[in-house]
């Protein structure tokens, strides 16, 4: 068995999925080179041994110093909801053209890109079409390439955009009706599927659908964490039509806020976000999945908790 490989650089080490992904490095034993545009913010990954470093995917530069003298590159970073500098145009169609140019030239022996599930040349929503372009421009980049296409985060669509504010404020705030059936994951899962990618010789799959147990409305997301929580259900609704023209009026000042609002407007057969795998990727990856029920309880119990945090 060949030996693993002794440095990767996390591009977003303190997102969602690239904080995970280095704390199951470090464990490891593995050298990790944390980047990210605020190293201020990840004093816990510094204090696991992590060297963190400035980078951001609209400053080049910036990625060329990070990708020196590392064998491996897991890319988790992206502007959905950007503006200005880091809108998604710049982070994750622009910038990350950069990145795989900056690893090329380094000498990167892996590149671990996360894209999206359902991204494709002809999805209804530009950041989906972006996610596609990218796996075609590292499929053409002669680098030893694994994609990772994740359905949403639990820990943003579940929570920050939505139980949240059930726990805060006692009442959700949904975009439309809220019906449309969508599946999520937890990220903590995802990232035992980028470790493997980034570790394993040869990788266990070069592109993989990863997605949860279960398919769940935000309506639903709202009612677990009231259930949860021990409170009436209260949900405000942002007419869809209302919600189109505000984001016409929002884009040329926050084109991330924008889009965000014309995605959840769109009808919900607009495009399928159902996911029928979570069996099969339990059963080929030994990897019990996270359901939605738990993470939610789990999020009630630390806002609940003297030491709550919110990630």
């Amino acid at each position: 068995m060949a030996a693993e490989p002794t440095s990767v650089l996390v591009i977003g080490a303190t997102g969602a999925l690239g904080r995970p992904v280095v704390r199951r490095l470090r464990q490891r034993g593995v050298a990790v080179r944390a980047a990210c545009r605020h190293p201020d913010l990840a004093a816990d990954l510094a204090a696991l041994g992590a060297e963190l470093m400035v980078a951001d995917l609209t400053r080049p530069a910036t990625l060329a110093s990070a990708c020196q003298g590392m064998q491996r590159v897991l890319a988790a970073a992206h502007g959905l909801l950007g503006r200005g500098r880091w809108r998604s145009e710049q982070v994750d169609d622009a910038g990350h053209r950069a990145l795989i140019q900056a690893a090329r030239a380094a000498g990167v022996r892996r590149f671990v890109y996360t894209s999206a599930f359902g991204a494709g040349p002809d999805h209804p929503v530009d950041f989906f079409r972006t996610k596609h372009h990218i796996e075609q421009a590292l499929a053409a980049s002669g680098l030893d390439a694994v994609v990772l296409r994740p359905t949403a985060f639990m820990e943003q669509h579940v929570h920050l955009f939505n139980g949240q504010a059930v726990l805060a404020k006692g009442k959700a705030s949904l975009v439309g009706p809220g019906t449309k059936p969508r599946n999520f994951v937890c990220a903590e899962d995802v990232a035992e599927l980028a470790v493997q990618a980034l570790l394993a010789d040869p990788p266990p799959f070069r592109r993989l659908d990863i997605g949860g147990p279960g398919h769940h409305s935000n309506h639903d997301i709202a009612a677990l964490y009231a259930q949860a929580a021990g409170i009436p259900l209260r949900v405000s609704q942002l007419p869809a039509p209302l919600a189109r023209a505000m984001s016409t009026l929002a884009q040329p000042f926050h084109p991330g806020l924008a889009r965000v609002l014309r995605m959840l407007s769109l009808p919900d057969t607009a495009f399928d976000e159902h996911f029928h795998a979570a069996a099969e990727l339990q059963h080929r990856f030994g990897l019990p999945l996270t359901t939605v029920e738990d993470f939610v309880q789990q999020r009630v119990r630390q806002a609940r908790s003297p030491r709550a945090t919110t990630t």
